[in-house]
This record gives C-alpha cells, sequence and structure tokens, in this order.
C-alpha cells in the first residue's frame, strides 16, 4: 500500500499574533544560505519577534554574526557542543569568554551538556567540557542552555552536585516524559518544547507538556531540524514554530494566542531581552 503523501500547510495561514520566539535555531548553518532573507521574513510575517541563533564555536560566531546584523529579532547563544568537546581547550573558552565581554547580543551559554547517542566525543572529554562551561557561564553571569540526549541521569547529576539548582538553566530540545519534566522543574529549570511534540507517538512528552508551569515554558524549532508535522522529513525553519506552538496549546487546553505570548514573554525574561521586542518588528 503506497503511502499517503503529507498534506503540506503554508505557515502563513495559521500564523499567530506578534510575539513568540524560538529559542533555538541554527540560521548560520549552510542549509539557510540560499534564503536566509526569506525564512527570517516568513519568521516575522508568523507572529515571531525574537529567533536564538546558536553558535556552535567562537570561530562560527565571528565569521557568520555579520549575517544577522540587519536583523535585531535575532539573539545570539555561543558554546561548544557536547560532540565537539575536545575542542573546548582553555584558548577556545578565553575567545568565548571574550565574545561575551564585546557583543550584547550574546545572552547564554549553549549549547552545552552531554550526547551520549553519537561517539564523536569520549564522554570523559564531554564532561570536562561541560564542567569547564558551567564553570565559565557562572562567572560570565549568563543563563546555560542544555543538550541533553541520552544522559539524562548523568546531566542532571553534575548540574545538581555543581550548585546549579535555581540557576537559570533552558533544558533544550525537551523530548521526555513527566517524570523528567517534574525533576527539571524542581530545579527551577526552564524546558523548550521542540517540532516532535507534534508527532502521533510522543504521547510522553505531550503528557509532560501538559505540567509545566506556565512560567517555564518555551518554544523552539532547532532549525533546521526536527520540523514538526506537517513539515516532518523537510529543513525546519523559525516560521513552523506555530505548528509546535498549536500542538503545545491542544495538550495544555489553553488557546494558541495566548500560549505564544506565554512562551514568548518567558523567553525574552530568561535571555534578557528587552521587554519592547515585539513593537521593533511592527
Amino acid at each position: 500500500m503506497a503511502h499517503k503523501k503529507p498534506q503540506r500547510i503554508d505557515p502563513l495561514t495559521v500564523a499567530l499574533p506578534l510575539g513568540g520566539v524560538d529559542s533555538h535555531a541554527h540560521l548560520d548553518g549552510e542549509e539557510f544560505d540560499p534564503d536566509r532573507e526569506a525564512v527570517l521574513a516568513r519568521a516575522r510575517a508568523c507572529g515571531l519577534s525574537g529567533v536564538g541563533n546558536v553558535f556552535l564555536s567562537p570561530e562560527a560566531f565571528q565569521e557568520r554574526k555579520a549575517l544577522f546584523a540587519d536583523h535585531p529579532e535575532v539573539f545570539f547563544l555561543l558554546g561548544i557542543h557536547p560532540c565537539d568537546g575536545e575542542k573546548c581547550t582553555p584558548a577556545c573558552l578565553e575567545s568565548i569568554a571574550a565574545a561575551f565581554a564585546s557583543e550584547p547580543r550574546l545572552r547564554a551559554v549553549g549549547e552545552i551538556g552531554l550526547d551520549f547517542h553519537w561517539d564523536d566525543c569520549p564522554r570523559e572529554l564531554q564532561m570536562a567540557a561541560f564542567a569547564a562551561q558551567l564553570d565559565m557561564a557562572r562567572a560570565l553571569a549568563k543563563p546555560v542552555v542544555l543538550h541533553c540526549r541520552e544522559a539524562e541521569a548523568e546531566c542532571l547529576s553534575i548540574l545538581e552536585a555543581r550548585g546549579f539548582a535555581g540557576y537559570p538553566l533552558l533544558w533544550h530540545c525537551f523530548g521526555g516524559g513527566p517524570g523528567l519534566a517534574r525533576r527539571i522543574i524542581a530545579n527551577g529549570w526552564h524546558l523548550s518544547v521542540p517540532g516532535p511534540v507534534t508527532y502521533p507517538a510522543n504521547s510522553a512528552l505531550r503528557e509532560a507538556v501538559a505540567i509545566i508551569p506556565d512560567d517555564r515554558l518555551l518554544l523552539e524549532t532547532d532549525a533546521p531540524y526536527l520540523s514538526p508535522v506537517p513539515w516532518r522529513g523537510t529543513r525546519n525553519e523559525p516560521a513552523y514554530t506555530v505548528f509546535t506552538a498549536r500542538a503545545v496549546a491542544e495538550a495544555r487546553g489553553v488557546e494558541p494566542a495566548g500560549l505564544w505570548r506565554t512562551c514568548g514573554r518567558n523567553a525574552r525574561r530568561f535571555f534578557g531581552l528587552e521587554a519592547g521586542a515585539e513593537s521593533s518588528l511592527s
């Protein structure tokens, strides 16, 4: 039997009010070189007043930050991904700290953490890089954006042992169930929900989404990865956050527009963005 072709829906037809934030995207990647301006225009048209672009090395930051010179709605994150833990040398950390000292659009250290799904970097190196960047974030007084894949127990153990309960931390790309959500919430951290919340099989994630406090919930794409239904299997982009927002709102029994604004306010507060960010794009 032939599979039914998915019905693609233009995100502009389900746009939400201005005020949303995509808290995590990789728009500096080559996947967006052909149409980055169009992607950012669609994001604005769909109601996004902010997009967090994640740079995965100080070199990438220096080489690619100019792509967003004309886009004040884009704020920056910078850190060494756990799969690149061997690159987290003292010189690299100095470069990252210097970038934060000179660039006010850098709002958080991330994405940092542990990834035991891939074998790109030994676990010991990942843990050392994670610890070093946690220390740097604390010294810089910057929030942390966590990458955790198949390493939940280890991430929790390190963070709790190092006294990060209550520290401004965002669990990026949260994909767990209610139990993990409760542990994260108990530590005073935030959770960012990606496109897979729309996948039919992810009922545990939708159960978790339903119990996250209103003031701890953010939305993200992780573009170009993890496109939501109805664009699953294609390149993700910030405009598709509207589909994620609608799925999250349904799981929580609320209206999408209100949830959209709430998550946007949470993102602006977490990243220390200007309160008037919405008006800058109207």
